[in-house]
């Protein structure tokens, strides 16, 4: 199956890429392509093409414009980050959409839907979705107890969240531990990928949190963060591509 990427962000083509390897070896990533330009450019040339993956926020406009222009053959899993009520139209019988980050189970299940589809299937309803999608807002602040008092701490202050004892807790660039009432699976959609990433199980670190790593047993990186003297502050195994890839932005 030949594959087409679409995608403006290099970390997250890179993710897709790995794990189309992954899930389904017969795959082919022919091109990837990071603008409607280039995309109305490459598609017009009538390429042999199973699949599309598509992001739907490029550069340069939405990726919907590339479809208007050029007649596509092909099934079209988008990609997107935001999810809203209006990407249920793209739930059709060839045709699928994917939340970033991509997840292995859902990329299986948007892959075996792409390989049921049918030449024949309109794209009507895709085109109908023109509405630019508003961009997801993250939080900006959280409030923590300090005695008998609340205070509000900015996320730019925020340095780790982190798990302990049931309970979560945040450390702060002064170095502060503060308890909030979230756990980390809740934080991890609250916060800004770009900003934050989930190393294991135990820890969110921010971008610029680090002030050392060191190559750990099975292909993990131990990190270390002035404030936080943790053993198990340790990115898992499965991780480090997409840790190392955030860093290197």
């Amino acid at each position: 199956m030949k594959v087409l990427i679409i995608e403006d962000e290099k970390r997250a083509a890179n993710h897709l890429e790995r794990l189309l390897n992954q899930v389904s070896p017969d795959i082919e990533v022919l091109h990837r392509l990071e603008s409607v330009r280039d995309a109305v450019l490459f598609l017009s040339a009538r390429p042999k093409i199973d699949l599309i993956f598509s992001d739907i926020q490029l550069a340069d406009g939405l990726s919907f414009e590339i479809y208007k222009q050029v007649e596509v053959g092909c099934p079209i899993i988008f990609t997107t980050a935001y999810d809203q009520y209006a990407i249920e139209a793209f739930k059709t019988n060839g045709i699928d959409y994917l939340l970033k980050p991509v997840e292995e189970e859902r990329l299986k299940q948007a892959i075996d839907k792409a390989r049921q589809f049918v030449p024949g299937l309109l794209l009507e309803k895709l085109m109908a979705i023109q509405q630019p999608t508003e961009e997801k807002q993250y939080k900006s602040r959280f409030m923590v107890k300090v005695g008998d008092k609340i205070r509000t701490v900015p996320v730019e202050e925020i340095q780790v969240f982190y798990s302990q004892d049931k309970a979560t807790f945040i450390l702060t660039r002064d170095k502060r531990n503060y308890c909030i009432d979230y756990p980390l699976d809740q934080l991890e959609q609250l916060v800004n990928p770009q900003s934050f990433f989930r190393i294991n199980r135990k820890y969110i670190v921010g971008i610029d949190a680090c002030t050392d790593m060191l190559a750990w047993s099975n292909s993990r990186l131990r990190l270390k963060v002035e404030g936080l003297d943790e053993p198990d502050l340790i990115v898992a195994r499965e991780r480090v591509a997409d840790f190392k890839e955030w860093l290197d932005r």
